[in-house]
Parts: C-alpha cells; sequence; structure tokens
C-alpha cells in the first residue's frame, strides 16, 4: 500500500484533534481547550546536595538537569545516576488565598559521566496531570527529600504553607 499517494493524502481526519475545541469560558476562539501551566512550577530536590530549587526549563524538558543528558527508559543502565526528583508544585486558590495544592515527585537519575539519565516519561505527564487537579503524591520519594521539600515551601512563602491542605503537611512529613 502507497501511504504517500494523493487519495491517502487527503482522507478527512475531522474526528482527531490534538487540542480539544471545547472552551470553559464559552468563547471557543484562540487558546480553547489548551492546558494552562501558569499555576505549576517544578521544583528539583537534590538530596545529595541538600538542595531543592526552581528550574522553569523542566516545563519543556530543559532543564539545567536534563540538558546534555541521554535518558533511557531502564533504571538498570544508569546504575551510578544521581537521585534528583523533580516534583510539579501546583498554587491553587481558596478562600481568596492561594496555596500550594498540588504536589507531585517525579523520579530522575542522572550520570553526568556517562552522560545518561533514567526518566520515565509517562510517569512525569500523570504526575504533573496530578498536581494540576490538586493532588498530593509524594509516597515514592524518600524521607530526607520530602523533608527538603517541605522545608523549601516553607521558606518560599509561608502563608501559602500555612494556608494549604494538612494532607499535604503530613504526606511532607510521614516517615
Amino acid at each position: 500500500m502507497d501511504l504517500l499517494n494523493n487519495k491517502n493524502l487527503k482522507k478527512k481526519t475531522d474526528g482527531f484533534t490534538i487540542l480539544s475545541g471545547d472552551s470553559t469560558d464559552g468563547h471557543g476562539g484562540y487558546g480553547a481547550g489548551t492546558l494552562n501551566l501558569d499555576n505549576v512550577t517544578p521544583v528539583f530536590v537534590s538530596p545529595d546536595d541538600e538542595e531543592v530549587k526552581v528550574d522553569l526549563g523542566a516545563l519543556h524538558a530543559r532543564s539545567a538537569v536534563e540538558k546534555r543528558i541521554k535518558f533511557l527508559k531502564e533504571k538498570d543502565k544508569v546504575p551510578n545516576g544521581k537521585l534528583y526528583w523533580l516534583v510539579w508544585v501546583t498554587i491553587l486558590s481558596k478562600e481568596g488565598k492561594p496555596y500550594y495544592g498540588g504536589v507531585a515527585g517525579c523520579e530522575m537519575l542522572v550520570d553526568l559521566e556517562i552522560r545518561r539519565g533514567y526518566k520515565s516519561m509517562p510517569e512525569h505527564v500523570n504526575k504533573m496531570d496530578k498536581s494540576l487537579k490538586g493532588k498530593i503524591v509524594v509516597d515514592d520519594m524518600e524521607k530526607k527529600s520530602r523533608v527538603l521539600l517541605a522545608e523549601f515551601l516553607k521558606n518560599h512563602n509561608e502563608d501559602m504553607w500555612n494556608h494549604s491542605e494538612e494532607e499535604l503537611h503530613e504526606a511532607l512529613s510521614r516517615d
């Protein structure tokens, strides 16, 4: 079968859209059905360095940690990888006050010496989605990383931390 002949090129594709045409505000114009990432922030936790920092490049897989690294799907192919947690933090609002509403951590291993790393793209996408939906998903993270993240969030904005759900405080302090 010739996939490039004119007959196959002219097939209708009305049933397939990458972005939905449904709008939440009724205008149906530019941007309708798009995913708004304005309230999500990628935060990197490095338990080995005891460092936590924001890197907006992670929204497009272009963070400082990810640059010049070839990522593999198999964790065992990066045996000497340094552990990082990419944590998607979503700011939500209740009673007119912002708070840390969604927090979800994704594991990454990076070996700078061989320029190889491990990450699961489906996991990263699913965890970002959960964060955007206001879920707290940090059970995979080890205690040290959760404590570092909690300290970072408190220091970044204590009011948002205090206004956050008790579920977040408990999840980040759990043994």
